[in-house]
């Protein structure tokens, strides 16, 4: 089965009317999250790292690599590493956000609780 990825607005407003193309791209339609277990070397502190389908970055220097377009796909052509920037507190659970260092794009995801509890406070420069 085929869906689109795309599709067209029509919008009026008065006696104007717009037509406006959406392009949701494949990687809209592939959204379902991809639990993919393994084991890597943390390439900015070089801890040995331990997953476990959901390990998203190092436990010890927070720091991830760009491999995602979405969770677990594998499918970021990029690479780069990820810098922990800061975290946000939403409903008791803590959020990392995290800023590509090679494109600059931005991420949040959940700390576990194997985390560097320190390093979390450090990156609003609570310690």
């Amino acid at each position: 089965m085929s869906f689109p990825t795309s599709f067209s607005l029509v919008f009026k407003t008065g006696h104007m009317v717009t037509h406006q193309q959406v392009d949701f791209g494949e990687s809209y339609l592939n959204k379902k999250f991809q639990r993919y277990i393994e084991n890597f070397i943390c390439a900015q502190c070089g801890a040995a790292v331990k997953g476990n389908g959901y390990t998203n970055h190092c436990p010890e220097c927070l720091w991830s690599r760009h491999v995602d377009v979405n969770p677990g796909d594998r499918a970021a052509s990029c690479r780069g590493l990820m810098e922990p920037i800061d975290f946000t507190i939403k409903h008791g659970d803590y959020i990392l956000t995290h800023r590509c260092t090679t494109c600059g794009v931005e991420k949040k995801n959940k700390t576990s609780k194997n985390d560097n509890f320190e390093a979390i406070l450090s990156l609003q420069g609570e310690l």
